[in-house]
């Protein structure tokens, strides 16, 4: 939690929230999807992830287009601005990660290699 905490304060622009970088994340990941879907993915209701697209949409991250087959949907992607947000973010966070891990031995390098794969599937359970 320590860590997590840290690294959320690495991020490049401190006026989003947590869960405004998880949705831009997400979108980044999965690719375009409808509010119900990042909802889902997201963990939250329905009508909170509807004011977080509003939201992120309002500062310029997001855009909204009708759903190809779905007339009564939008699908939502991120722009240009997010893409080179978080790939911003994603830099300042490996440079501060990078001078974290200058402190740890190889014995320690190596526990970590071998926890990797257990991490990478709990985050994504």
């Amino acid at each position: 939690m320590r860590l997590s905490r840290r690294l959320r304060h690495q991020r490049v622009d401190e006026s989003l929230s947590p869960t405004e970088m998880s949705v831009l994340g997400t979108l980044a990941r999965c690719g375009s999807a409808t509010p119900g879907e990042l909802a889902r993915k997201e963990h939250v209701q329905p009508p909170s992830m509807t004011r977080i697209v509003a939201m992120l949409e309002g500062k310029g991250l997001v855009r909204r287009e009708p759903h190809p087959e779905d007339r009564r949907q939008v699908v939502v992607s991120q722009t240009e601005q997010a893409e080179a947000m978080l790939a911003e973010s994603r830099r300042k966070r490996n440079v501060w990660l990078a001078q974290l891990a200058e402190g740890l031995t190889d014995e320690e390098w190596a526990t970590l290699r071998d926890a990797a794969p257990v991490l990478e599937k709990l985050a994504h359970l």
